[in-house]
């Protein structure tokens, strides 16, 4: 009599109908099989305790209710401090690749929470393939989809290079949602954060996908555009300034209109100095440049920001772009005079900070010495040559210096009423006399 084999014949398996279902259960215990064994690889051996010294070691109850029904044992753990089951990370790995959207999302949410408790998970996540899964997420026009992916991102980005790196390589600038206006405004500043967050890549993976996707500028702006949260603005804002650090990046920004956003955003005090600093990255460019001369908000703008006394650094900034549009440019010069710059220069000249009153001196220079050249003799019609040295000559001189020293202070004395009339303390009367009884020759212009 011959034994029973313990596994059916090929004739009959032909036949079973529930041949497939084994076949289906077999392939996925094989695949929880193969995460099982890569946690074990990644846990060290325990050193033998005895029965004595052994400690109980206890599932909190929310372990216990995220690994409910799955048959496995929750007092497993991953060693070096951790305190996440591995039952619960198996479940949430098998839950973000296999699962329904349902199941996707409450696993985008179980990894956020699980970085956030423990470095060593962070970690296995890049071997788990869960960064390019949540990616995948970000680019669902499901409501609330994208912003649940972009949370555990956020988390998984904090402090590791890797992760930024692989979210790149993975596609997110592509993949960032279309339907901004739908998002509330913590969704805008996770987005916000996120982005700021991979521009520190901005050498290298990060400069790349800018270069060869469309998306990701044009997403700042928008959010930019339509948001009024301040926290978001300044995410933005700084990760506009970390892209224009790189030349690379100049033409995408003017072209996607960011020269317009940055002047309109520094108008406010609170993110003048993060507008202003890239706006000063991009000045140095011709793109930039051309593109700052055509705006109908320069120089007024800029020369409106010179006057705010309570913000040294953004009258630095602005008096630097006004010296990069000024130079070699007559025409700005000219545009810049009629705006009324010179009383604000001087005015800087006298009370700003020590880098600001260095440009605006410098800036005063330039138009002092473009209206002595509009005065040089041979610029007009001569009506006789007078031989330099003579009597007539020196008398002139002497006249064009007197009239010179009234009209520099007459244009002091005006500028001073509007300083003093400014000024919180202090007797503007003394302040007055102080500076008309200085001699000319200590002044720029």
């Amino acid at each position: 009599m011959n034994p029973i084999s313990p596994l059916p014949s090929s004739s009959s398996s032909s036949s079973s109908p529930q041949t497939p279902i084994w076949v289906y259960s077999y392939i996925k215990l094989r695949f929880f099989n193969r995460i099982r064994r890569f946690l074990r690889s990644k846990t060290p051996k325990k050193p033998y305790v005895s029965t004595k010294d052994s400690i109980n070691v206890t599932p909190t109850g929310n372990e216990v209710m995220q690994v409910a029904g799955a048959g496995w044992d929750c007092n497993s753990r991953i060693e070096g401090g951790a305190d996440v089951s591995a039952a619960a990370l198996r479940m949430t790995v098998k839950k973000l690749h296999f699962g329904s959207w349902e199941e996707k999302e409450m696993a985008a949410k179980m990894i956020e929470k699980m970085s956030k408790e423990d470095v060593e998970v962070k970690n296995l996540m890049v071997d788990l393939r869960v960064v390019p899964a949540l990616v995948l997420m970000v680019a669902s026009d499901a409501v609330g989809r994208p912003e649940v992916a972009v949370k555990a991102l956020l988390e998984l980005a904090k402090g590791s290079f890797e992760n930024k790196a692989l979210m790149v390589e993975a596609g997110i600038l592509h993949k960032l949602p279309s339907n901004i206006q739908a998002m509330d405004e913590s969704a805008k500043h996770d987005f916000a954060r996120l982005l700021l967050s991979l521009s520190s890549l901005i050498n290298s993976h990060f400069t790349i996908a800018l270069q060869t996707n469309e998306r990701g500028i044009p997403f700042l702006v928008d959010i930019l555009d339509s948001t009024s949260n301040f926290e978001t603005q300044k995410c933005c804002l700084e990760t506009l300034y970390n892209i224009s650090t790189v030349l690379e990046n100049v033409g995408p920004l003017v072209s996607n209109g960011v020269v317009h956003i940055l002047l309109k955003m520094s108008s406010s005090k609170g993110l003048s100095d993060r507008a202003l600093a890239a706006l000063g990255n991009l000045v140095v460019t011709s793109q930039g440049k051309r593109e700052m001369e055509s705006s109908q908000m320069v120089p007024d703008s800029l020369i409106k920001i010179m006057t705010w006394e309570d913000k040294p650094k953004s009258t630095e900034l602005s008096a630097y772009i006004l010296m990069m549009l000024a130079h070699q440019s007559s025409e700005q010069r000219e545009k810049m005079a009629k705006s009324g710059i010179v009383a604000v220069l001087l005015e800087v000249a006298l009370l700003g900070s020590p880098l600001a009153q260095k440009r605006a001196l410098k800036l005063l220079q330039w138009f002092k010495n473009e209206k002595q050249a509009k005065m040089d003799p041979h610029s007009g019609p001569q009506t006789g040559r007078i031989v330099i040295g003579s009597p007539v000559n020196q008398r002139e001189v002497q006249e064009g210096r007197k009239m010179m020293k009234n009209l520099v202070k007459q244009s002091l004395y005006k500028n001073m009423e509007l300083i003093t009339g400014r000024a919180s303390a202090g007797d503007p009367a003394k302040l007055k006399n102080l500076v008309i009884s200085t001699s000319s020759k200590s002044l720029p212009f």
